[in-house]
């Protein structure tokens, strides 16, 4: 594999040109994760819940922002790796942790259930071929899939984190619909809609992640 081709996979870049502000847009809008990184650190440092788990989430929140200016700027096959792993690890951590501190599972019980996002991402991908939902989209419905259902849980528990999940779950419905009519816009609006994708996942992250430090971080 060559690791340093340029891929064109969004309505602002233009072609495999390598230039590293192809994407001057879709860049500079992963700020919104380091602006959400900071919003649940300063939560958890303001109401004293600052413990190992927040950590993990605000540092892993920071480096999809940082993964994703990578991709955007580079957009070699490292740096979608770079976008990718953090991605999916804030999927499988945050799942975990709600699961286990919201519902009550075990750690291994929350563990495996969080695990099992992967056959479900690969099933969502092979089911959706053909479609408009197809690709990377197919997993991201997984991933919405899994928040919609968990908020539903919580809120049938009577936990104080379900607002927060089901408000993320239409914010995420919001941003995977900008992500799917990227490339259909472009000739109308060339800079595309992925930049909106950005935006709102980082006002995702924020809401889940504070959600979290509010109700379920340990004092």
């Amino acid at each position: 594999m060559d690791w340093n081709r340029i891929l064109d996979g969004y309505c602002e870049r233009l072609g495999t040109d390598p230039n590293l502000w192809g994407e001057p847009v879709n860049a500079v809008t992963n700020a919104a994760f380091l602006v959400a990184a900071g919003w649940a650190l300063r939560e958890a440092v303001r109401a004293e819940r600052f413990d190992w788990s927040a950590g993990l989430l605000c540092a892993n929140v920071a480096a999809i922002g940082i993964g994703s200016f990578l991709f955007h700027t580079f957009a070699t096959p490292w740096a979608e790796l770079a976008d990718v792993i953090p991605i999916r690890s804030m999927i499988l951590l945050y799942l975990g942790l709600v699961l286990r501190r919201a519902c009550g599972l075990t750690w291994y019980g929350a563990a495996a259930l969080a695990l099992a996002f992967l056959p479900l991402s690969a099933a969502f991908t092979y089911l959706m071929q053909g479609t408009p939902l197809e690709g990377d989209n197919a997993g991201y419905i997984a991933a919405w899939t899994l928040i919609a259902c968990n908020g539903a849980v919580v809120w049938k528990l009577d936990h104080p984190l379900a607002g927060w999940l089901i408000a993320g779950a239409g914010i995420f419905a919001a941003s995977i619909f900008f992500r799917m009519i990227d490339e259909a816009v472009c000739a109308a609006f060339p800079p595309g809609t992925h930049f909106l994708w950005h935006i709102l996942n980082g006002t995702l992250l924020g809401v889940l992640v504070v959600g979290y430090i509010r109700h379920c971080g340990k004092r």
